[in-house]
């Protein structure tokens, strides 16, 4: 696979030849889109790999720019990651056909990476022992767009974390990746072997576990939110399991339409989290926090 210089940006793209050390002869992507293949993630979309780079906790392996767009994009790189020295390979569309799952809208860049790291719950209780936190967990919540969705409002207000059940949770791919728009690089993300004994865990560290219910007596507007709160948000179909319903202290309902009283999940995230910040009017910082 050559490498091809479109005009009229040759002479700027050759002028940056030095800075991203442009290959002579670079390696071919992978042969398919296979995120467990080699412990390797293929991530795409603008937002997602440009977060991407910026994060110190990934490796890269490879980064790929469609043809027509790699002027524009090669103008992005240098503005948003001004210090990534990775190479940009440039390729045709077939390229991210093989690469990519199919029909996704990569906005012609592609970067394979190493995945992102989560954290325990351990790791987040050692890191908070006291003070305010705010956790979201979700409960068997598999639409990787939810997840995503849900990943930009945890980290528009700043929570500390994101709590996943290990089955039934969507898979940290691309999809979520770019449905979380950069977000995933952001918010810690928490592998919960069993819902029920974090929510125990958690309780035991001064936290308090509100479940999201719409049958629920009280509103969420209602409630004194405490200053060490977790939300517990089941599936769209299902809702809270019954035991992760027993393990909350409290059951809230945001009020709806009795003409049509559900929420999507990741609404129903955003409006737990602004209705937080919003009672407890907690800072939201400027600066994105390397995770621990």
């Amino acid at each position: 696979m050559s490498f091809i210089i479109i005009s009229p940006f040759k002479d700027y793209l050759m002028s940056r030849k030095k800075k991203f050390k442009f290959p002579q002869n670079p390696p071919k992507p992978s042969k398919s889109y296979d995120p467990s293949s080699s412990g390797k993630v293929w991530l795409y979309g603008v937002h997602a790999v440009m977060a991407a780079l910026k994060n110190k906790k990934r490796t890269f392996e490879q980064l790929i720019f469609l043809q027509k767009t790699a002027p524009e994009l090669t103008l992005l790189l240098e503005k948003k990651c001004p210090h990534v020295s990775i190479a940009p390979t440039l390729v045709d569309e077939d390229v991210f056909q093989k690469v990519l799952p199919k029909d996704v809208v990569h906005q012609g860049i592609a970067l394979l990476t190493s995945p992102i790291s989560s954290l325990s719950l351990e790791d987040i209780l050692d890191q908070y022992p006291q003070g305010p936190v705010t956790l979201l967990c979700l409960d068997q919540v598999t639409d990787p767009q939810n997840v995503g969705a849900i990943l930009r409002s945890a980290a528009a207000f700043g929570i500390q974390g994101l709590g996943l059940t290990e089955r039934h949770s969507p898979q940290i791919t691309g999809t979520l990746a770019k449905a979380a728009s950069g977000a995933l690089e952001i918010t810690p993300l928490l592998l919960l072997g069993n819902l029920a004994q974090s929510l125990e865990l958690l309780k035991k560290h001064g936290f308090w576990c509100l479940g999201l219910d719409e049958n629920a007596d009280q509103t969420l507007s209602e409630a004194n939110l405490p200053e060490r709160v977790v939300f517990v948000l089941g599936s769209e179909g299902e809702g809270l399991r019954r035991l992760s319903r027993e393990k909350c202290d409290l059951l809230l309902k945001i009020p709806t339409s009795p003409l049509f009283p559900t929420l999507n999940v990741s609404t129903s995230a955003a409006i737990c989290l602004y209705e937080n910040h919003r009672q407890k009017n907690l800072p939201l910082s400027s600066k994105l926090q390397e995770k621990s």
